[in-house]
């Protein structure tokens, strides 16, 4: 399924009623996949976000990451909209490096539901998706301004 936004598009993968991959694409993208309930569910779900950046995406998720990944995720799904935390502080509330944090946020693979776009460096925007320029940097700073609004 495929969810239009105004930085392009979110292509989001479902298994047995939970989101398990969503992308996030910088150009519009059409699908032509017939939708389920669930699939429908998720669509009015992110809808709702894109008009509300402050709506709680409270989808269920199946990620596959590893014991650290996921505790991590976890962790990002309690940082409110609007706000963000950095690389550092969830390091040191974690017990881990900045570099292990925005590792297990590059490996996210679902964006938005897990908000690794909330997780910034102490100077500045960060990275996000393992990029630190270009098209994906300015999803980050959209979905921020977004939340913030």
């Amino acid at each position: 399924m495929v969810v239009a936004t105004p930085f392009g598009a979110i292509a989001v993968r479902c298994e047995a009623a939970a989101i398990t991959e969503l992308d996030l694409l910088s150009r519009p993208v059409r699908s032509t996949r017939a939708m389920s309930g669930f699939a429908a569910q998720v669509r009015a779900e992110l809808q709702a976000y894109l008009r509300d950046g402050r709506h709680r995406l409270a989808l269920p998720v199946r990620a596959n990451g590893t014991v650290f990944q996921n505790r991590v995720w976890e962790r990002l799904r309690r940082i409110p909209a609007g706000g963000a935390c950095t690389y550092g502080a969830l390091a040191q509330e974690l017990s881990t490096s900045a570099r292990a944090i925005g590792g297990a946020c590059r490996a996210n693979p679902v964006p938005l539901v897990v908000p690794c776009h909330r997780v910034i460096a102490a100077g500045g925007i960060g990275g996000f998706a393992g990029f630190v320029e270009g098209s994906m940097l300015a999803i980050k700073s959209w979905l921020l301004e977004h939340e913030r609004n």
